[in-house]
């Protein structure tokens, strides 16, 4: 849903530093890497000390570098298969950590053991959201389905709430509500998409599966036996299995 809107804005927004990385001779890659490695330390040092806002200015920081390095790689004329593997890999990598930041703050120092599990429900049905896509597509399927929270969606949703409820700190009342409700905003969201995912791969498959009898029934089969071991279908006896 937000990907295909808010990816194409800040691709344009981000262009001319993509150049400016690259004229200073940074490779994708390495972007890729320190932008992960950011996007973890702002999560797994920020988020378990409750320092939601300043632990969420930092993954946003960071987090930008998603768009960067692939602009970098279009613009050098250099996208490969190993660079999108890394990119996906190391996505699934820094939104474990921010989940992982939310749940090790509730299973300390927030002491809700409720809003514990469900931050970890959030990572799990994350990356098993995005599994879903990847194992579809790898047996050959399109999976043609947003779905209703997709990874951007997780990040604003989870991240904004964060953001805000980090105000807190600074005095102001009653915002620290907000997380929690983006917590359960995202498992729900997300369990809702795995379904989606799920039922549309088993469509899919059950297409395909129907197309390709369908063709192999249509293909003109090899010539049968003949002669009196051969049945009225033009099958062998007993060694036709």
């Amino acid at each position: 849903m937000l990907n295909k809107y808010a990816r194409a804005f800040f691709t344009r927004v981000l262009t001319p530093f993509a150049a400016l990385l690259l004229r200073l001779g940074v490779s994708p890659d390495a972007v890729t890497l320190v932008g992960t490695a950011g996007v973890m330390a702002g999560a797994l040092v920020f988020f378990p000390m409750g320092e939601f806002f300043w632990g969420t200015i930092v993954i946003t920081v960071f987090v930008f570098s998603d768009l960067v390095d692939g602009n970098m790689a279009r613009q050098a004329g250099i996208s490969s298969r190993w660079g999108a593997f890394l990119d996906s890999t190391l996505d699934r990598v820094a939104d474990g950590a921010i989940f992982g930041g939310f749940a090790l703050w509730y299973a300390g120092r927030g002491d809700d053991n409720i809003l514990c599990a469900v931050a970890i429900f959030c990572l799990a049905s994350g990356q098993v959201v995005s599994y879903t896509k990847a194992r579809g597509e790898s047996i050959g399927l399109p999976v043609a389905v947003n779905g209703l929270v997709e990874r951007a969606e997780r990040l604003v949703i989870s991240l904004v709430a964060a953001g805000f409820a980090g105000l807190h700190k600074f005095g102001v009342p009653g915002i620290d509500v907000l997380l929690p409700i983006a917590l359960w905003i995202v498992a729900v969201g997300s369990l809702v998409t795995l379904i989606q995912r799920v039922v549309t791969v088993r469509r899919e498959s059950a297409e395909a599966d129907a197309a390709e009898a369908a063709a192999a029934s249509a293909a003109p089969g090899p010539a049968g036996p003949s002669g009196p071991g051969a049945d009225a279908s033009g099958r062998g006896g007993e060694g036709d299995r």
